[in-house]
């Protein structure tokens, strides 16, 4: 069993990753976005960043709204490349959150495992992602933790979102390059 102070950390963090994906999604039913797939990916990526997904999107994710860009006299705002990648990457992380949380609780309710464990991309950012959060997940389950977190305990979850946000950063890099190449489409 986890110790106690970091299963209030996790509750808190769990808390404020819900509450901040209710910001956005209240948001954006005022200020829906260019894109209508960025209306999903940008609560779903408070659902591991939390404050710093509500941060990102008021700062770069709203303005691209057509509302916003219509105040501007039609005028999309430029932002900076960093930006443009940073939020890039939250459209593979949000598919990664949206697998992960499906997958874990299924498994977990299913009580599947595959060689003992209950840790079992078909594109570069998606597989730099994987490598981030699964590299922080093989060291939370073989070093951190014994016996194992589960899904169904707030720790674990919490858990969930530092690896989250390590895989945010393992594949900024591969975005950055999948962008400036122009083989990703900017978001």
């Amino acid at each position: 069993m986890p110790p106690l102070w970091l299963q209030v950390i996790a509750w808190l963090a769990l808390a404020s990753a819900l509450l901040c994906a209710a910001i956005i999604l209240i948001d954006l039913r005022r200020h829906p976005q260019k894109m209508p797939i960025m209306d999903w990916v940008w609560p779903i990526t408070a659902l591991y960043a939390g404050p710093l997904a509500v941060w990102l999107y008021w700062k770069f994710g709203r303005r691209s709204s057509p509302e916003v860009t219509a105040q501007n006299s039609g005028k999309t705002e430029q932002r900076p490349f960093w930006a443009t990648v940073a939020i890039g990457a939250t459209h593979c992380g949000a598919g990664c959150t949206v697998g992960d949380i499906v997958a874990e609780s299924t498994i977990f309710s299913a009580g599947i495992t595959v060689g003992g464990s209950v840790l079992g991309a078909d594109t570069l950012s998606l597989t730099a992602f994987e490598v981030g959060l699964f590299g922080w997940m093989a060291i939370m389950n073989r070093m951190l933790f014994s016996p194992h977190l589960q899904p169904n305990q707030p720790t674990y979850w919490f858990m969930m979102q530092i690896g989250m946000l390590i895989g945010y950063a393992t594949s900024y890099p591969m975005n950055w390059w999948l962008i400036r190449r122009g083989i990703k489409e900017a978001m």
